[in-house]
């Protein structure tokens, strides 16, 4: 555990990572990836019937996702990597030990992207006629295949934290890139995006003033028929997804989808899912054959019930990862699968750079405590704010705690509770924490971060009068032969 520890005791640090992922996608699916092909086809339809009101509709839509995606989908896409970084170094620097030249990949066509975002929207009025025309026509193809790139890449990252395949034997980009979840991935999130984009167009069409009431049916009739053909395949996308998704994460979508307070509600939210995709549908299909029975609130509803959808499959999927943050290979607090085991006979403390105490002792209990509980268990959850352990405790064991019965629950919590890592500490370690979560109940306190608390000691160095007690000076990696045997192998 070579990293000071970010923590925000109120909101949570996954609650901070969610928020600023949902809303990046939400917007990245329908307005940066799907929309452009839908664009590039209006205008194209436009010049193809000569109709000037078709061109100009493709670039006010152009231009309302150009504002969004450059600021709150820019600056989103910004904090996803602050805030990962924050929150798991570990498992930031571990992808990126794996997808190197992917993420290079990436930022040059990220880059490119923005450019010919620009390029696309200033160039519209000037290159509108002739050649110049088709021109800007292939300059729309290239953004929108460029814009689907980013995603594909991505994607791949995203998969191989549910699931690494194979690239345990062979530990090269390849291997990652292609894992079990990939491709099903991809033409699931590709099948999502074109269809949301027919949704936020509808939502543009929704504000087409009345005067222009033959170009609304118009669009109307095109941007369904867009949906309508679109959809089906996001359905059978949607099943060869599923069918790769490992059984273990499955058994955890029910709660996933509504939490532990909410899980018996699972039906009814399924329901409401097939209700929402229901209404779309028939929006879709009535646009099509009768675009003048559409009202304006039918067009404008389904963008934001789709994007609902969207932003809660997105949480599903980060729940049903749990325990791992990089599948089979990282817990969600940042121990390797690997580590676990040495960790449980020989105490994590000693091999945390950055905790404050590295034995534990009848004077430093608490504080030990309060260490254990910022390494393993701060990455999900606060004392008494949002996933707070306080209030699980009391709904587990009431208002007396029982240290003797909480100690084996700690022991065992994975066993029970198949979304949680095992502790990776010695029964000493255990028992400390314990204590800790009493003395918290007893006596409520907000743990402040690195961010606030600063960081104990240097990095990397234990104190003199604590280095005897690391059994390498504090780096498991760097001279425990114990690791090296039971790692098959090493990212570094």
């Amino acid at each position: 555990m070579d990293f000071p520890i970010f923590h925000l005791d109120g909101m949570g640090n996954r609650m901070l990572i969610a928020v600023i992922a949902i809303i990046h996608v939400m917007i990245n699916h329908p307005l940066a990836v799907g929309i452009y092909p839908l664009i590039t086809l209006l205008e194209w339809r436009g010049r193809k019937l000569g109709d000037e009101r078709l061109d100009q509709f493709a670039k006010r839509i152009t231009f309302v996702v150009f504002i969004i995606t450059t600021s709150l989908g820019a600056l989103t896409g910004v904090g996803i990597w602050f805030s990962t970084s924050l929150v798991a170094p570990f498992a930031i620097g571990s992808l990126i030990r794996v997808f190197f030249w992917a993420w290079f990949a990436e930022w040059i066509v990220f880059i490119t992207e923005v450019m010919l975002i620009l390029l696309y929207y200033m160039t519209w009025d000037r290159w509108n006629e002739g050649r110049a025309k088709s021109w800007h026509i292939g300059l729309g193809v290239t953004l929108s295949l460029m814009s689907w790139a980013t995603m594909a890449i991505i994607v791949a990252i995203l998969g191989f934290m549910m699931s690494v395949g194979s690239w345990e034997q062979g530990s090269d980009l390849l291997t990652a890139v292609l894992n079990p979840i990939y491709l099903p991935q991809l033409a699931f999130r590709t099948t999502l995006a074109l269809a949301t984009a027919g949704l936020f167009a509808w939502f543009m069409i929704g504000l087409i003033p009345k005067s222009q009431q033959d170009l609304r049916v118009q669009v109307t009739r095109f941007v369904s028929a867009w949906t309508l053909f679109w959809m089906p395949f996001w359905g059978l996308a949607a099943w060869w997804y599923m069918s790769v998704v490992p059984d273990a994460m499955k058994g955890l979508i029910p709660l996933g989808m509504m939490t532990q307070k909410f899980i018996t509600w699972q039906d009814a939210l399924l329901w409401a899912s097939v209700g929402v995709i229901s209404f779309i549908g028939i929006v879709a299909l009535t646009g099509l054959l009768k675009p003048r029975w559409v009202p304006r609130a039918a067009l404008l509803i389904p963008f934001f019930l789709g994007i609902a959808l969207l932003g809660h499959f997105e949480r599903v999927r980060e729940f049903i990862r749990k325990p791992y943050v990089i599948a089979g290979f990282m817990y969600s607090n940042g121990v390797r699968v690997d580590e676990v085991e040495f960790y449980r006979q020989h105490g994590i403390l000693p091999y945390s750079s950055f905790s404050s105490v590295t034995k534990v002792t009848e004077e430093n209990k608490l504080a030990a405590g309060k260490d254990l509980f910022v390494i393993s268990c701060s990455r999900c959850h606060t004392t008494n704010g949002m996933n707070g352990i306080d209030a699980k405790l009391t709904k587990l064991y009431g208002e007396q705690w029982d240290p003797a019965q909480m100690n084996s629950f700690v022991r065992g919590m994975h066993l029970s509770h198949p979304y949680m890592p095992p502790f990776p500490g010695n029964e000493q370690e255990s028992e400390t924490l314990v204590a800790y979560l009493i003395d918290l109940h007893e006596n409520p306190a907000v743990i402040a971060g690195a961010q606030v608390a600063g960081i104990p000691h240097p990095i990397g160095v234990a104190r003199e009068e604590e280095q005897s007690e690391r059994l390498d000076g504090g780096s498991v990696a760097a001279g425990l032969p114990v690791i090296e045997k039971q790692a098959e192998r090493n990212l570094d």
